[in-house]
């Protein structure tokens, strides 16, 4: 069977890390194409717009869209125009009213949408949600804190308004909006900026579950050393701790052996999945909760942020 072509918009460093390996090892894709200011990646021709790459190569029939929040609506739009089919990269756009009109605009124009969320690709994810069913949720304390020299590197556009901390903590609400059984909704937050920086570098966050359970989050971009992916959830069974980003999971301390692989190749396989079936999914629970805490967030100045 021949793979479809795909094109990537956006070669920075989650395009090199993540999304070129994944279509590399595709049994489904073949990447023929890049839209970019950058050396596209081997094999890829390189172009300026999705209108360029499409009339040169018309054979492209889908897009995986790796850029800066920021700009996506008209890159979006540009390729529905153009017949493509969308993959997003996480956060979907740089606000939440943007990013509720692309399912429209896909469904306008007889393209299939994927919002991604790579963590919900973490081989613990659906074990866990699986485990959750028909438990009492009791306790909810999230820790998601990273470095950002590591994780962005020289890259500006993280500090533009309505980043900072939550590029890397939607992930974990990600995983949350999709184990949890019932909705969660933020009642109070605290985001601690820097005083040079216009995105908090920190935050604290309080949630609550469907049944009222307290949700606690802990948000941070300036963690030295060993770097802290944790979900502990306390039930009315039994203790369920997911760590390393939901790669990994215990029950009452005992870990649960799994399976899975690379999260971008799951995802590819569910773009796949979507293509087959001519089906969006356009899932904004987590950049929801993302805006709520901004709508609710109390703001604390703290010390400058240095990037060395």
């Amino acid at each position: 069977m021949s793979r479809m072509k795909i094109a990537l918009a956006g070669i920075g460093k989650i395009a090199r890390d993540a999304h070129v390996p994944a279509l590399m090892a595709s049994d489904a894709f073949e990447l023929v194409a890049a839209v970019t200011r950058h050396e596209p990646p081997e094999g890829a021709r390189g172009f300026r717009s999705i209108s360029e790459m499409k009339a040169a190569l018309p054979d492209v029939a889908a897009v995986s869209i790796c850029t800066p929040p920021r700009g996506r609506l008209q890159l979006i739009a540009e390729a529905f125009d153009a017949g493509l089919d969308v993959m997003i990269e996480k956060p979907p756009a740089a606000t939440l009213s943007e990013a509720r009109q692309f399912a429209d605009m896909a469904a306008r124009a007889g393209c299939v949408l994927f919002v991604t969320w790579h963590s919900r690709a973490a081989a613990a994810v659906e074990p866990a949600k699986e485990w959750l069913r028909g438990k009492e949720i009791k306790r909810v304390e999230v820790s998601w804190k990273e470095d950002i020299r590591i994780w962005h590197p020289g890259q500006s556009w993280i500090w533009e308004p309505g980043l900072g901390a939550f590029d890397a903590g939607i992930n974990a609400f990600s995983v949350l909006t999709h184990i949890l059984p019932g909705a969660l909704t933020v009642e109070d937050a605290e985001l601690r900026f820097p005083a040079n920086k216009d995105a908090p570098i920190a935050a604290d966050i309080r949630l609550a579950h469907a049944h009222a359970a307290p949700v606690l989050a802990a948000f941070d971009f300036d963690q030295r050393g060993p770097q802290t992916w944790t979900i502990d959830i306390e039930t009315d069974g039994g203790r369920l701790a997911l760590s390393d980003g939901a790669s990994a999971m215990s029950v009452d301390g005992e870990p649960v052996r799994l399976d899975g692989g690379p999260e971008y190749h799951l995802l590819y396989r569910q773009f796949q999945a979507l293509l087959e079936d001519r089906r969006s999914d356009a899932d904004l629970r987590p950049f929801e909760l993302v805006a709520d805490c901004f709508l609710l967030g109390r703001r604390k100045l703290v010390a400058p942020f240095e990037d060395f």
